[in-house]
């Protein structure tokens, strides 16, 4: 029988991305401090384990732990006052979306893309600033959802931390980043961001369903 074949996802390193040796995902994380990757045995489930955040993926195995009652308990329910971001992209980068819609409803309040060229965690962060501005505006003091601990993060710190190389297919992306990351600077709110919680609630509703 032939070596089963492998695809390796590596979410932090020197180029984030799908690879399909283990040579080439090497070499992208030797050296990287807090190097982030896993291996995946179809391109479809690495495609999909990409569009998330990879410490909802590290411990995740083919069959997915489904939580007792007691278990969800902990997390309770979410608040339905509160609007849900999420990003789509087809490929890393690659053709990307990104929206937020209201939580309870899951009506579509905004939505941009798609953009030639992203990636998910760059969406992410957009619909996040996108979405604080738009509570803002509304005057809301509605919270926030995003599945994306990365971009809950990028946040916090205002500034958009890709590795990804500004070219002329993602010039629009690279100025709505700019523009995110000088809103943080220029605006205080009041919204809380909180992580969704996947695993609990299911799919966030600003899912693309592109699973």
């Amino acid at each position: 029988m032939g070596k089963k074949e492998k695809f390796y996802v590596v979410w932090q390193g020197k180029k984030p991305g799908i690879y399909t040796t283990w040579k080439d995902c090497k070499a992208m994380i030797d050296g990287y401090a807090g190097a982030q990757y896993k291996s995946f045995s179809s391109f479809p489930e690495a495609k999909a384990a990409y569009n998330k955040d990879y410490n909802d993926v590290k411990g995740s195995s083919k069959s997915k732990k489904v939580l007792s009652a007691a278990e969800k308990e902990k997390y309770g329910e979410p608040n339905l006052y509160s609007i849900a971001v999420d990003a789509a992209s087809s490929g890393n980068p690659g053709k990307m979306e990104y929206r937020g819609v209201d939580t309870q409803t899951g009506k579509q309040l905004f939505h941009q893309g798609p953009f030639m060229q992203g990636t998910n965690n760059i969406g992410e962060f957009l619909a996040l600033v996108h979405g604080l501005a738009y509570l803002k505006k509304k005057n809301s003091d509605r919270i926030i959802y995003s599945d994306s601990r990365i971009a809950i993060g990028w946040v916090k710190k205002k500034k958009c931390n890709t590795k990804l190389t500004e070219n002329s297919k993602n010039k629009d992306v690279y100025d709505l980043v700019r523009r995110a990351e000088l809103w943080l600077q220029n605006n205080t709110y009041k919204t809380v961001i909180v992580k969704w919680e996947t695993k609990a609630w299911g799919e966030i509703p600003a899912d693309f369903g592109r699973k």
